[in-house]
């Protein structure tokens, strides 16, 4: 009679945790190369369908998992909430084609948990495209690593501070950088005429979250820059329609900026708003990526600041990198507010980060509070200043 196998518990420190799920022996290979190539990451676990994945998952517990959608046996969305379920705290980066059925699947995938997704190159032959993969995966695994581990030791320091009979820490305190005070900015309380939110890895779930319960009581034009591809955009506009039962669509050039309305970017292309003589219109653009990204969020958040002015509201949500943050300081400098996602909510806490370390938030919220904090705002006094 064989012993039992152990349960690994992942360590504190040490090289991130990968398991990778993939019905093409290729694929595993090359991703798992790449990954075990990286000093700061390693594969506990492979697998070539979601039935032998969900047991490796269980035995290996493993950090992050690149999980493919089209598979025998069990298919990646069926395994993707029972992987959730016995991996502790795992972070699930689905891998998908991109195709109209890729996109649909992997919104779907978002709803039911997972962190992130990946769009396949459609050969391995394409050596641009295989490059680019190869980036873009090794760029969010060791972001969602890294964010999971943050994460972790945040909920663990708040259970300690609560279990030692301290209570739970001051909000801000779970943002807190080593040596940096976290400050939040006084503004004057003008009403804001438009809501423009900013969102990457983790995005599209964060917006519908936070956007469902509150869109059709703002009575505001909404505009959403979302970090995606074409094709993925039209998908999550659909779906954040159907979450808010708001009137929403992917932005199309010159079209008026309406109240009650939310506008999405289109993958591959900024989204700004400008004037058109009494009106305000959205413009579509092929300027080159900022942040190495198309569409942008900086674009988005500069051409509200100048066409709004201080009633401007910006939300930064979950996201990698530091998109947002340019446009948001012109946001504030013409006297508009700024809310930042907090940490401990945020799958990664790159984008609203970067915002809320640098001083110009008006409020650093968990994301659950961050409706109620814009519905306020929102209703709040119109003073002198604002746009009529």
């Amino acid at each position: 009679m064989t012993a039992p196998e152990k349960t690994v518990t992942p360590a504190a420190g040490g090289p991130i945790r990968v398991m990778v799920v993939d019905d093409s022996a290729v694929i595993r290979g090359l991703v798992s190369r790449w990954i075990g190539a990286e000093p700061d990451m390693e594969v506990v676990a492979t697998a070539p369908n979601g039935a032998q994945a969900l047991r490796q998952a269980e035995k290996t517990q493993p950090e992050v998992v690149v999980l493919d959608i089209e598979m025998p046996e069990m298919d990646g969305l069926t395994a993707l909430p029972e992987i959730l379920r016995v991996a502790r705290g795992v972070r699930v980066l689905m891998s998908s084609t991109l195709t109209r059925a890729g996109a649909e699947v992997s919104i779907k995938a978002l709803t039911l948990g997972a962190a992130d997704y990946l769009t396949k190159p459609s050969s391995t032959r394409e050596s641009g495209a295989v490059d680019a993969f190869r980036t873009e995966l090794l760029q969010k695994a060791r972001a969602l690593g890294a964010a999971r581990r943050r994460t972790q030791a945040i909920r663990q320091a708040t259970a300690a501070s609560i279990r030692a009979g301290a209570g739970a820490p001051a909000p801000a305190a779970t943002n807190a950088v080593p040596g940096r005070e976290i400050r939040l900015r006084r503004s004057v309380p003008i009403r804001p005429q438009i809501l423009a939110i900013g969102s990457s890895t983790g995005g599209p779930q964060a917006v519908a979250a936070m956007l469902g319960p509150i869109a059709a009581r703002l009575g505001v034009p909404i505009l959403v820059t979302q970090h995606m591809p074409a094709t993925f955009t039209a998908i999550f506009a659909d779906h954040l329609g159907k979450t808010t039962g708001v009137e929403t669509a992917e932005g199309i050039d010159g079209e008026a900026v309406r109240a009650g309305r939310i506008y999405v970017a289109p993958g591959n292309r900024h989204m700004i708003v400008a004037r058109d003589g009494d009106r305000r219109v959205l413009r579509l653009t092929d300027d080159p990526p900022e942040n190495f990204c198309r569409p942008a969020v900086d674009p988005m958040l500069r051409s509200v600041a100048a066409v709004y002015g201080a009633a401007s509201l910006v939300v930064i949500l979950t996201g990698m990198g530091h998109d947002g943050l340019a446009g948001s300081r012109a946001v504030v400098e013409a006297g508009g507010r700024i809310i930042a996602q907090d940490e401990a909510s945020s799958v990664v806490w790159g984008m609203p980060g970067a915002v809320a370390t640098a001083g110009i938030c008006s409020a650093i919220l968990p994301l659950g509070e961050i409706g109620a904090r814009v519905e306020a705002f929102v209703r709040g006094p119109l003073l002198a200043g604002g746009l009529q």
